[in-house]
């Protein structure tokens, strides 16, 4: 039986994706291969990269290009965009929906400082103040303009 292709990106395919994101310009795989060595334990083969980008490109993932003798790629969607999409299906998949029960295991795992914490107050505080949304998807990202609370 054959496996079908994953929408979301595997871990290796957002690896890619957060380079090309960081960088924000057409890219070749030479340059995407030195980012992510830059970062990894263990140094990856520039033909591992370029087949992955090749497989991303098939699926949509990224936009590739000539650009003289080499290819150069892009993402094809925004980070805040792929960031949604995997979050909201790992919200449906594992949590059936419940976002009170995704932001406590994400608190959980994640320990945040108070700073963080705070940051996220305002947040919700902002949330519960906005109007409702249309989108069945949810609503945009929030600002996080609020000024901190004072420490106690």
């Amino acid at each position: 039986m054959v496996r079908p292709r994953a929408e979301q990106p595997t871990p290796g395919e957002l690896e890619v994706l957060k380079v090309l994101w960081d960088l924000a310009r057409p890219t070749t795989v030479r340059e995407v291969l030195e980012a992510v060595n830059a970062q990894a334990e263990k140094p990856r083969a520039y033909t591992s990269v370029m087949s992955l980008m090749n497989v991303m490109a098939d699926k949509g993932l990224l936009m590739r290009s000539p650009q003289g003798r080499a290819f150069v790629y892009e993402p094809e969607s925004p980070r805040e965009q792929t960031l949604s999409s995997l979050l909201g299906e790992t919200l449906r998949r594992a949590y059936d929906g419940s976002a009170s029960l995704l932001v406590a295991h994400l608190l959980d795992q994640s320990s945040p400082s108070a700073e963080e914490l705070d940051a996220i107050r305002a947040l919700l505080d902002q949330y519960a103040s906005r109007p409702p949304s249309t989108d069945p998807n949810g609503g945009g990202p929030c600002k996080t303009s609020r000024p901190r609370r004072p420490t106690r």
